[in-house]
């Protein structure tokens, strides 16, 4: 009878943990839109120069910055945490990105390896290091201006190889 219960339990967790799953990735595929609170929210591309982003423009969703970097197309993600700190990171896996599909996507709350699966909370952005996470962009590399915080094209620059096979698809 114990035996019998413990299978039950197990296969309502498991298909519950599915049809999470699938929830989660029906509600993000696809979206690449520039509404406030959807999930994948890509901006414009900034081209060889400073990226300046908004504070306005943060949330507790992923916002994707797409630059060009001599020719180096990379992405900057920036999210407000659950404690309304600015958080940012490079769109690349620490460990995958020479793969080419090292990247995240927003799947609910969380970032997910496009090449591994590893998932990833809002709250470890900019802060967990090592492994595969999202390359931090840390305070000491950003600087903020009021109403925005600025990355500068060097540091930008300095960046560029670990995207040399980076593609978002």
């Amino acid at each position: 009878m114990y035996n019998f219960m413990l299978k039950n339990i197990f296969a309502v967790v498991f298909a519950l943990s599915c049809a999470g799953a699938i929830f989660a990735q029906s509600g993000s595929t696809g979206q690449k839109s520039n509404q406030p609170g959807a999930l994948n929210v890509i901006k414009s591309v900034v081209s060889d120069k400073d990226l300046v982003i908004p504070f306005q423009e943060i949330t507790g969703n992923a916002v994707f910055y797409p630059v060009d970097v001599e020719g180096t197309r990379m992405e900057v993600l920036a999210v407000r945490a659950p404690d309304g700190s600015i958080r940012t990171a490079f769109n690349t896996c620490q460990v995958c990105y020479s793969s080419g599909r090292g990247f995240y996507k927003q799947q609910a709350s969380f970032l997910v390896c496009q090449n591994c699966g590893n998932r990833f909370r809002m709250n470890q952005v900019g802060v967990k290091s090592g492994g595969c996470n999202p390359a931090p962009i840390t305070e000491a590399n950003r600087v903020q201006n009021g109403d925005s915080l600025t990355i500068s094209y060097k540091f930008l620059k300095e960046a560029k190889s670990i995207f040399a096979k980076w593609r978002r698809v």
